[in-house]
């Protein structure tokens, strides 16, 4: 009877904790989406009307023309491109280096293997503005400074990448890697044929990762980058949206809402690879 009585109870909350729960995560959902609804709302606003007091939710006269400015600006699609090049050529560097590098260390045994990995860890721990000043002397003496090559090649890997992919290969089974060598297959041959086709997940959790990052990155071209020409999206608009007059808030958020929208279409295509790659590797 007591047990009995104890499953009744439990049963009878168990809707209880999951309204609770569904509760818990859209107001999560609903914070984590004002900031976004108040960017796109802002980029149809006048400055003079985001500079009132108080400002308002929704704008009064919507308006394109702060997007029609942008779009104006000079070298705005070299902008938009530069950013383009440089993310995508940063994703397929992770891609394929990084899962090299991941396979070797998952199923490749040769000397010093658990030094070099450990020293990946290491690099994991490490914040990314201890070693800026270092990277930049260095790419400044290999004469990459202002080039599309010095903006690229120091991110072409990254230690999250080969950590994330060897977490992943490693679970492939050694079976199958005996099984293709038995069949005399070379270690090029079983990374291509077995291991690349088997780790989409991952892949694609890196990409939109290595994307997010290279995107967004801000310190990095506006320093290596000395001339407007080399300039990425986030600088050039942190730059011409300033004027004699002040900063042009209209104008700011209508080319937040031109670098967010590429990262929200490219989340939403990877969405289902991005949350088994996670979920695969082991990455809370």
């Amino acid at each position: 009877m007591t047990a009995t009585g104890t499953s009744g109870r439990k049963r009878r909350r168990t809707p209880v904790s999951m309204f609770l729960l569904y509760v818990a995560l859209t107001i999560g959902v609903v914070i984590t989406l004002i900031p976004f609804a108040w960017m796109l709302l802002g980029s149809l606003k006048p400055t003079g009307e985001l500079l009132a007091n108080p400002s308002g939710w929704l704008p009064r006269d919507p308006s394109l023309d702060n997007f029609s400015d942008l779009l104006a600006k000079r070298n705005f699609a070299l902008y938009f491109f530069n950013s383009t090049f440089v993310a995508v050529a940063c994703v397929a560097g992770n891609l394929l280096f990084c899962s090299m590098a991941g396979y070797a260390f998952a199923k490749i045994e040769f000397a010093g293997k658990r030094l070099l990995f450990s020293l990946v860890m290491l690099m994991l721990i490490i914040p990314g503005i201890a070693t800026f000043v270092p990277l930049f002397v260095q790419v400044s003496n290999l004469g990459l400074a202002n080039s599309y090559l010095g903006l690229i090649l120091p991110f072409l890997v990254t230690p999250l990448g080969v950590f994330l992919m060897r977490q992943f290969i490693s679970d492939i089974p050694d079976a199958l890697i005996e099984a293709a060598k038995i069949d005399g297959a070379s270690q090029v041959r079983i990374f291509s044929r077995i291991v690349l086709p088997l780790s989409g997940p991952p892949l694609a959790t890196l990409a939109i990762l290595t994307f997010l990052a290279q995107w967004n990155n801000f310190l990095w071209p506006l320093v290596i980058a000395q001339t407007d020409d080399r300039y990425t999206l986030p600088v050039a608009l942190a730059l011409f949206s300033v004027g004699a007059n002040g900063t042009d808030y209209g104008l700011l958020l209508a080319g937040a809402v031109a670098v967010v929208t590429p990262m929200l279409l490219l989340f939403l295509c990877l969405q289902r690879y991005f949350i088994e790659g996670l979920a695969s590797t082991g990455i809370k």
